[in-house]
């Protein structure tokens, strides 16, 4: 029969390689990172500076008016259709791609 002594798990020196040593310090060091940068977004996040603020305001501008000519294409595009299913005359039967 083996003694409890036997069967505790050797020293990570003696079961992994150097490659594998390296490979866990190198996730060792990148939970570091991790935690670290985790930390920086989390006060980025509670306390936003004024530039990514403004910055944020003239996008948001940019995007409302970028939305607005893309809703005046659209109804225009909608009229422009109903206006020749509506015709229906010769001009309105053809339809020009451009």
């Amino acid at each position: 029969h083996l003694s409890t002594s036997q069967l505790s798990p050797p020293s990570p020196s003696e079961t992994l390689t150097p490659l594998e040593q390296e490979v866990l310090d190198e996730y060792a060091r990148l939970l570091g990172n991790l935690n670290n940068m985790s930390t920086i977004l989390a006060s980025l996040a509670a306390n936003p500076s004024a530039e990514i603020l403004d910055a944020l305001r003239g996008l948001e501008r940019k995007t409302s008016l970028v939305f607005t000519l893309l809703k005046a294409s659209v109804y225009s595009i909608v009229l422009n259709q109903q206006i020749q299913d509506h015709d229906q005359g010769p001009e309105g039967s053809r339809s020009s791609m451009g």
